[in-house]
């Protein structure tokens, strides 16, 4: 299934690194990274058949009657786990896409969907980059179930306040370890909230990056029993977790949305990218913003945008045009605001993705840029504007995508219908619980 060189490459890696275990990693419907382990004795037959698996326990896979699965190895994925102890033999891991049985990619796999969407783009001749800023909070030891804050630090702050500069410090040498390139480590402007920046690659290494990223982050914390979180708003009164993603589309090594002659630097191209994100904006929160929790961060007040608008430096806007660096066309970028960091990055991207390649495809129109403060505008303001709003929550969000065709035709039908399915189980269990809140405010009156 591999040509042969990919596959004497990882056979050397692996013995020269003496590698006794590699991990085959995928992600369920839902982000979740799944891994089985095989040993080195059996990664040369991996890497020519695949391994077989069980796909019925996995969510969004193959139903009790249909459960066989293939994982197939990509070798351009195998990097060593460095926080694995290296005496007595070394682990790796690898990436797989999923097939099944008779070698057809299974079409439940969020690495196919996006793969698929990247074929759009690159039979339009584009090739997608994506750079993600993904935030986190690190709080004390989660096993009281409660969220325990370690500092009272704010946006950039260094030593005192900031007294996990350290564990960002090991996490960003481990990433570097696995050839994961960070461009930017901070705190952030939450207490115990924390900032990292992946350098911009394509949109599939970037999925590929953001999984492994996430384990990375929690491994390292747990080192020093520490709780790393992606939960967009764990907590009450303070920002929540964005994972803003700087988009850009390239023919060959040209920046397909620069255009020097614009006052904004911005080609007819990525005018109509633009357009289709604002466009199609509310049918993709459902993949962007996956979680009943994902919508306490979408509120007023929070550094996180409500509104469907674009502005050039606005940071209350949805799509933000990052300034230009002049004599540097190849950093002219759009900034998507509204993500988390715990969407499935591979859905999340194709979302994006399909939505500007609709604006393209179709001539969008782009619409003036909003660069007032939207959340200071009156309602009056905004209707007279035609701003309208994303989802206000999970509901709202699945009412728009099942209805959207753009969506269906991003994931195809079979994940377009089971993620679908599991938001409304999702919302549906979310909205019978009881709340604290509810208990504090109506117990004692009612």
């Amino acid at each position: 299934m591999r040509r042969n060189s990919d596959k004497d490459y990882i056979l050397h890696v692996a013995k020269e690194n003496d590698v006794k275990f590699i991990r085959l990693w995928f992600t369920d419907l839902l982000g979740f990274l799944k891994s089985f382990a095989i040993t080195v004795g059996e990664l040369e037959e991996a890497l020519e058949e695949g391994v077989g698996f069980d796909g019925s326990a996995i969510e969004g896979f193959a139903r009790v009657d249909e459960s066989d699965m293939v994982a197939v190895p990509d070798p351009s994925t195998f990097a060593l786990l460095p926080w694995r102890p290296r005496a007595g033999g070394a682990v790796a891991r690898v990436f797989c896409d999923i097939v099944e049985p008779g070698g057809q990619p299974y079409a439940g796999d969020p690495r196919l969907v996006l793969r698929k969407n990247l074929q759009r783009a690159a039979d339009m001749g584009f090739t997608f980059y994506v750079g993600p800023e993904l935030e986190f909070f690190y709080f004390k030891n989660a096993s009281s179930g409660k969220p325990e804050i370690l500092d009272e630090g704010g946006y950039f702050d260094l030593t005192p306040l900031d007294i996990a500069s350290d564990l960002r410090r090991e996490t960003v040498l481990t990433l570097e370890q696995m050839g994961i390139a960070v461009a930017e480590s901070h705190h952030e402007g939450a207490p115990s909230q924390h900032e990292l920046d992946l350098r911009y690659t394509d949109a599939l290494t970037m999925a590929d990056n953001v999984m492994t990223f996430r384990l990375v982050v929690k491994e390292v914390a747990m080192k020093y029993d520490v709780y790393a979180t992606f939960m967009p708003k764990p907590l009450f009164g303070v920002n929540g977790s964005g994972m803003h993603v700087n988009l850009s589309l390239f023919k060959g090594n040209k920046n397909a949305f620069f255009d020097k002659n614009d006052p904004m630097h911005l080609s007819v191209t990525a005018k109509r990218f633009i357009a289709g994100l604002l466009r199609h904006a509310a049918e993709i929160t459902i993949l962007t913003n996956q979680w009943v929790n994902s919508y306490k961060r979408l509120v007023p007040g929070y550094e996180a945008p409500g509104y469907i608008t674009w502005a050039q430096r606005n940071r209350s806007d949805l799509i933000r045009i990052p300034a230009f660096k002049p004599r540097h066309e190849q950093s002219m970028r759009i900034e998507y605001r509204s993500p988390d960091p715990a969407c499935n990055p591979y859905l999340a991207f194709a979302g994006l993705l399909a939505a500007g390649l609709e604006g393209i495809e179709k001539g969008y129109d782009l619409p003036p840029p909003v660069e007032r403060n939207v959340f200071e505008m009156t309602e009056a303001e905004r209707r007279a504007a035609g701003i309208q709003m994303l989802p206000t929550d999970l509901f709202e969000a699945i009412k728009v995508a099942e209805n959207s065709d753009l969506l269906r035709r991003c994931l195809g039908d079979h994940v377009f219908e089971k993620y679908i399915a599991n938001k409304k189980i999702e919302w549906e269990t979310y909205r019978a619980q009881v709340t604290d809140y509810e208990l504090k405010r109506y117990l004692p009156v009612l």
